[in-house]
């Protein structure tokens, strides 16, 4: 028996983790035949997938709702891994998830990948009000939906989210160094995913964390990899942080990019306010082999600036 999964968003960077995953699950119960969704015109997905015969590029608009119910028909789940704002969390999932709907495909995981955005204030983060909004538009689908919530990526610690401060050796929080915070690698959010997508009694909402850490934490683990002291740093309240980035998002001409810094102070604000902390953890059913912690990524990262400093 061949599971066939639909996965919508797989050129991009999580997109192609969880394809990856789904094609090399040895735990199936089945063989998975994957189905990528493309737009018309676009090569990515040829160029990423074309030599595999597991894979079938099937191409669609998201404004040809028609279109995109042939793509689903004969799929076993639906599984989005789109990136965006608006048009595309609210508007073009609504057409992938109507276009499921129609074709008779039983399940649907959206493309939430965040942390718990169900209880955070109004207005305290655009990303996380999109999905909430979509979330509602699913909950009242007639088709089973599984959303999984990991915190933050991990992986983003050493890149684009600016609260390891390497070269000052310090790590920034906001109120409070001791808030919990919940963060999870793209590789291991991708192997969730998968084992979601072959889990037909998956749950409405999976909450995972790879590890759970605090700015204090971080701090005494960048210590300890280093040899360096490096030391929390207050930046100040959630609620500045807030205001702060009110001021930046009405100011600003990038209200349609994805992430733009503004965006980022929001996650922080949701993060150590506490708003978004994921309360019911259980990674066990879904779990990798092991899971990769804050301390690794670190420690990837702090081996790769020594190994540079050596060569030059």
């Amino acid at each position: 028996m061949t599971t066939t999964v639909l996965l919508a968003g797989a050129t991009g960077d999580l997109g192609q983790r969880i394809a990856r995953e789904l094609l090399s699950r040895r735990d199936a119960p089945d063989d998975v035949r994957l189905r990528v969704l493309t737009r018309p015109g676009s090569t990515g997905a040829t160029t990423l997938f074309g030599d595999d015969d597991r894979v079938e590029v099937t191409r669609a608009s998201y404004a040809d709702v028609p279109a995109l119910t042939e793509a689903a028909r004969g799929a076993d789940m639906v599984v989005s891994a789109v990136s965006g704002v608006r048009p595309v969390i609210v508007d073009a999932q609504r057409a992938l998830l109507t276009a499921a709907v129609a074709a008779g495909v039983p399940r649907f995981v959206p493309s939430d990948y965040s942390a718990d955005y169900r209880s955070i204030p109004p207005g305290s983060n655009r990303n996380f009000e999109l999905r909430r909004e979509f979330a509602g538009v699913l909950d009242a689908a007639p088709i089973r939906a599984t959303s999984v919530l990991n915190g933050m990526f991990t992986d983003l610690l050493t890149g684009d989210a600016p609260m390891v401060l390497f070269d000052r050796k310090r790590v920034l929080f906001w109120s409070s160094a001791d808030q919990v915070l919940d963060f999870t690698t793209k590789d291991d959010v991708a192997h969730v995913v998968a084992r979601v997508a072959l889990d037909p009694e998956a749950p409405r909402v999976v909450e995972v964390a790879g590890d759970r850490v605090t700015a204090r934490q971080v701090a005494r683990t960048m210590s300890e990899l280093t040899g360096t002291p490096f030391k929390p740093q207050w930046a100040g309240t959630t609620g500045t942080l807030s205001a702060m980035a009110a001021v930046m998002r009405r100011t600003s001409k990038d209200d349609d990019d994805t992430f733009p810094a503004w965006q980022g102070m929001q996650y922080f604000v949701n993060m150590f306010s506490g708003d978004a902390q994921l309360r019911h953890v259980d990674g066990a059913r879904y779990a990798p082999a092991r899971w990769t912690t804050v301390r690794d990524v670190l420690a990837t990262r702090v081996g790769a600036a020594a190994a540079t400093a050596t060569a030059v």
